[in-house]
């Protein structure tokens, strides 16, 4: 699977966590959060160590910049994940920092999609693109066994 692929299916993922949790009870909020918490660690773990230091290659500015950018929007969402697990989800806060989260995350992938993964693939070329999604679905596969 082509790097940009996987990483367009785990946001996918990732966003129907989000619905899913929008429209569940306190309980199940509590579950799809810490579900939600998983995988967004997985995902910039995944980003952070294969995807971004490959793009960094490019050497362009603009890739330097969106890489750096890339970096403090995980930095961001961290912060808020680390805030979440502490509310109680019957809490108004608690919807709150779900709905900073999400934003911040739709936010990320817009800019993901609709500029980086487009240039990653156009300058990285097919082959790399491949090679980087097959290390990124190692990382994944070691990572969901982990979480399991």
């Amino acid at each position: 699977m082509k790097a940009t692929d996987l990483l367009k299916k785990q946001h996918r993922q990732v966003e129907k966590l989000f619905k899913q949790a929008e429209k569940a009870q306190s309980r199940q909020r509590r579950q799809l959060m810490e579900q939600i918490v998983e995988q967004l660690k997985l995902h910039t773990k995944i980003e952070e160590e294969i995807f971004y230091p490959a793009v960094r290659e490019l050497g362009t500015s603009k890739a330097e910049e969106m890489i750096d950018e890339a970096f403090e929007e995980h930095h961001v969402v961290d912060l808020v994940l680390a805030e979440l697990p502490k509310v109680d989800p019957e809490d108004e806060r608690f919807e709150a920092k779900m709905t900073v989260l999400s934003e911040l995350v739709q936010h990320h992938v817009e800019e993901e999609e609709g500029e980086l993964f487009p240039m990653a693939e156009k300058k990285l070329g097919a082959e790399r693109i491949k090679e980087l999604g097959q290390q990124m679905e190692q990382m994944a596969g070691a990572g969901e066994r982990r979480a399991a």
